[in-house]
Formats: C-alpha cells, sequence, structure tokens
C-alpha cells in the first residue's frame, strides 16, 4: 500500500525531532574528527542520523536512505528515498553559534512530497507537502515581493576549503554590491528555510549536495518561490551541484547574474 502524504509528513516531523534532540543532548559535549579541511563531523551528527534513520526504518524499512554520513547516492534510484542531513551548519555547532538545524525529506522517483527543517535552538519547525504550501510552527508562509537585487536581502553558501583566488569568491564579490545586504549563515537548510518564510530575497550555493538542500527546496516551492540549477531548469537532486533560490522575479535577476559572471571566468 502506498504511503500517504500525511503518513510520511508525520514520519518527517518524528524524525527531524529525534534528531534534533540528539543535537541538543550533544550540545556541551561532544568528539569531533576532520572529514577535510574546515569540515567537521562530530558523534552529534553521528548520534543524529542513527536517530533519524531508525524512525524512518521503522516506519518504511523498505525506503531509501540518503545521508550526510552515508553519501550513497544510488540510494537515489529507489522509488521512496528519505535524504537527510542530521546537523545542517556543524562548524557553527562546534563553536556554539547557534545557527544550525536537521533537515528530513521524502521524494518519490526524485520528486519531493514533504520535507521538514528543524531548528533546535529556536524551536522553529519549517513543514512543506506537495501542493499543500509552507509553515513554520504550523503558520502558513510565503516568499517575499522582491524583486531586484538593490532591496534584497541574499544569502550564500560558499564551499569548504576556500583560498584566496577560488572562484566562487568572484561572484561573492561582484553580487555583494549589488544587494542590499548579504549573510552567510554556514547552514544551507535554514538559508532556503527563511528564503521560504520572507526573512531572505534569495539564496546561491557554489557546491550544494542534497541531502543539505532537499527540504529547502520543498519549503521554497512551496511558498511560492523558484529554485534551480546554473542552466535555470527546476532543481534536481540527482543534479544537485550548483543552486539558486528566489521569489519569481528576483530569480531571473540573480541567475543572469551569475551567469555572467561564469562565462567571464572562463573566457578568462
Amino acid at each position: 500500500m502506498e504511503p500517504t502524504i500525511d503518513c510520511l509528513l508525520e514520519v518527517c516531523l518524528a524524525a527531524a525531532r529525534a534528531g534534533a534532540a540528539q543535537l541538543l543532548a550533544y550540545a556541551s559535549e561532544f568528539a569531533v574528527r576532520e572529514k577535510s579541511p574546515a569540515d567537521f563531523v562530530t558523534d552529534a551528527d553521528l548520534a543524529a542520523q542513527e536517530a533519524i534513520y531508525n524512525v524512518v526504518r521503522k516506519a518504511f524499512p523498505e525506503h531509501g536512505f540518503l545521508g550526510e554520513e552515508s553519501p550513497q547516492r544510488s540510494e537515489l534510484d529507489k522509488e521512496f528515498c528519505w535524504v537527510v542531513d542530521p546537523l545542517d551548519g556543524t562548524t557553527n555547532y562546534v563553536h556554539q553559534f547557534p545557527c544550525y538545524a536537521t533537515s528530513v525529506a521524502i521524494a518519490r522517483r526524485g520528486e519531493l512530497l514533504a520535507g521538514v527543517v528543524y531548528d533546535p535552538v529556536s524551536d522553529e519547525c519549517f513543514v512543506a507537502a506537495k501542493g499543500r504550501g509552507a509553515t513554520l510552527n504550523s503558520r502558513p508562509v510565503r516568499v517575499t515581493q522582491a524583486v531586484d537585487l538593490r532591496s534584497a536581502m541574499v544569502a550564500v553558501s560558499l564551499p569548504y576549503g576556500l583560498t584566496h583566488d577560488s572562484p566562487d569568491l568572484v561572484s561573492f564579490v561582484d553580487i555583494a554590491p549589488r544587494c542590499q545586504a548579504v549573510r552567510r549563515t554556514g547552514s544551507a537548510a535554514l538559508n532556503l528555510a527563511y528564503v521560504a518564510c520572507g526573512r531572505l530575497d534569495a539564496h546561491w550555493a557554489c557546491e550544494i549536495n542534497p541531502w543539505d538542500a532537499a527540504a529547502g527546496v520543498l519549503l521554497i516551492q512551496e511558498a511560492g518561490g523558484i529554485v534551480s540549477g546554473s542552466d535555470g531548469r527546476p532543481f534536481e537532486l540527482t543534479e544537485a551541484d550548483y543552486l539558486t533560490a528566489a521569489t519569481p522575479t528576483l530569480h531571473a535577476e540573480l541567475l543572469e547574474r551569475l551567469n555572467a559572471i561564469d562565462r567571464h571566468k572562463r573566457d578568462n
């Protein structure tokens, strides 16, 4: 029997809260190891993912499961796949900077059906379901009416291991003066959730993984925004890398500016 959206959403919520509870439990004492320069994993990440996995497996043992700490992307080939980031914003968490979240989403053949981004520090729960809109703590949310970069607050997610001559910094230096303000929060999931609820007008990510984006992408789509890859096509989990998310009018301007920068980099 095929699961209903209500059932999937219920498991999304339970899984996100179970994972976030582990983050709070470990918040004052955890062990850290480095996956790569400036990219950390804590025992909190692992405990949170295990808690999420247990909730999902109990409900849907046959479903695929793609998590940051178990990144087998072939799981996306299964009819149903849970896409999970147990701790988005690990570096913030390590430094006790209160900007991190748990992200849980469910997709069927690549189509996002339900998603939750939960911030355990503020107890803010962003929820979306296909065709049902997006909410923050049960209140409906929509993207802003921003129409140009000059009046927009924009967030950026830059990759780990930046150097002074990283091409991604060229984009940042070009875009920043064109905006009212630019923020780098350290959590792509929260950036996307904030676009969905109107705290931010747009977000772009130079490198992004499916687990970083899945729930947030659905939030923005259900809140009236647009999320695409660098080619302007709708964002696909199986092709996750570059992401641009914004209000419908602002999206076109931001994408064109980013692509112009990319063309200039290639030509030089």
